[in-house]
């Protein structure tokens, strides 16, 4: 549940960084759903659902949303190279003029947030780093969650079988 818990924290606190003005890009959405999905099992702990499925799809989503954290990360610091849909590696606009680049006045403003770009850093880490290491730390609990309910489970049938 703790756990769980983080991925609300960490998720809340995406939604905070947006409604501050800080627009996420492709690759910082793609490392909230797996948040929700952790949210979700803490969800379905809470209501009695056998622990160990849940607490492995908890395990697994936080270690995903970490993972997408670290390559975000990598992007950012230009070790690696990211999607071209989000990147400055993308498209070639070398044959285009200022006014195709410009959004016209029916389509609004662009919504393009680059993902190779760092919108927000602390302590010289961005987001998406810090979202790399809470979210690994939360991997840490879901697993502990688990290996303690393997261990009860354990305990009962041994228990059971005297």
């Amino acid at each position: 549940m703790l756990a769980a818990g983080g991925s609300a924290i960490l998720l809340l606190a995406a939604f905070v960084f947006q409604a501050l003005g800080y627009a996420p890009c492709a690759m910082c959405i793609w490392q909230r759903y797996p948040h929700g999905v952790a949210i979700a099992a803490g969800a379905l702990l809470a209501v009695g659902l056998s622990p160990i499925g849940l607490l492995v799809v908890g395990a697994s989503a936080a270690a995903t949303t970490s993972a997408i954290g670290v390559y975000h990360t990598g992007v950012e610091r230009d070790w690696w190279q990211g999607p071209t849909s989000c990147t400055g590696s993308g498209l070639d606009l070398s044959n285009l003029s200022g006014s195709d680049l410009l959004p016209s006045a029916s389509s609004g403003p662009s919504t393009l947030v680059m993902c190779d770009e760092v919108a927000w850093e602390f302590l010289t880490l961005s987001m998406a780093s810090w979202n790399a290491l809470w979210s690994s730390a939360l991997v840490v609990l879901w697993l502990v969650a688990f290996a303690r309910e393997w261990q009860h489970r354990q305990a009962q049938s041994t228990y059971s079988a005297t």
